[in-house]
């Protein structure tokens, strides 16, 4: 093929390519028209929703159930995107939810309160304070599913981290900033470990601590709770709790919000 005839066509498919752009701006739907859906089917903790146009990965929905004249609202987020249905992520009891249940858009992508106030409180994955205390109330969120700061903006890791264990100390050099991997069987102290930790940087060192608790029984996350008080230790920690008594998707959704509030 010689060079015109390639140039040629060249035009032509940057001419359909600018057609078709033009068609679309045209015929562009406005994603406030559709703030509403309908459920089709909850299975496993997921319902797959119709009728949700314009609708954002990881957006906040609510998710209605009204019987006997009385409504029940569950929240959701949105998770896979597909042609024509949406799968949303419920955060609650799916059992309250039925076929043909009203979905309604929030507009804002899943993300948490974040306050200066959280040390020292129990909240769970979506960041409520669940341990009696008072509502902490702030004005600063920020997105829950948010990219990674890359690996070359980062600072190096230059300043040593001390667990208080002196054979760890000694042995394993841990720095701030370092992802660090505590394996072992069940009963072998894994916990203990990063406990100790905890209460070392309030004693002897700078950092503030997040500690993730999914799957645990809330007895023992309570038990933590009550020792770190007794030690006097709470005051520089945030405890994100997702008990086994909780759904499956409140577990999934806990490192998120711990890695949140460390970010």
């Amino acid at each position: 093929m010689s060079i015109l005839n390639v140039r040629s066509v060249t035009k032509k498919l940057i001419a359909e390519f600018n057609s078709i752009l033009m068609l679309k701006s045209k015929n562009k739907v406005s994603p406030i028209l559709n703030k509403t859906g309908k459920v089709l089917s909850v299975k496993d903790g997921v319902a797959k929703v119709i009728g949700l146009s314009g609708v954002m990965s990881g957006e906040m929905v609510s998710l209605v159930n009204t019987q006997n004249g009385k409504s029940t609202t569950v929240k959701g987020m949105v998770l896979t995107l597909e042609l024509r249905t949406a799968s949303i992520v419920i955060f609650g009891n799916d059992n309250l939810l039925k076929q043909g249940d009203r979905v309604y858009r929030s507009n804002s992508i899943m993300s948490i309160s974040l306050s200066t106030k959280l040390f020292g409180r129990v909240i769970d994955s979506l960041g409520n304070t669940i341990d009696g205390g008072s509502k902490i109330k702030t004005l600063l969120k920020q997105k829950v599913d948010t990219k990674a700061v890359g690996i070359i903006p980062r600072q190096s890791v230059h300043e040593p981290m001390q667990t208080g264990i002196i054979c760890i100390d000694s042995m394993t050099p841990i720095g701030c900033g370092q992802r660090e991997l505590i394996i072992g069987d069940r009963q072998t102290g894994k916990t203990t470990i990063a406990i100790d930790t905890i209460i070392n940087q309030k004693k002897n060192g700078h950092l503030f601590c997040i500690y993730v608790a999914i799957g645990q029984k809330k007895s023992t996350i309570a038990q933590i709770v009550t020792f770190l008080k007794q030690i006097g230790a709470m005051s520089n920690v945030v405890i994100v709790a997702s008990s086994s008594a909780e759904p499956a998707t409140l577990q999934f959704l806990a490192p998120y919000a711990g890695c949140t509030i460390g970010e």
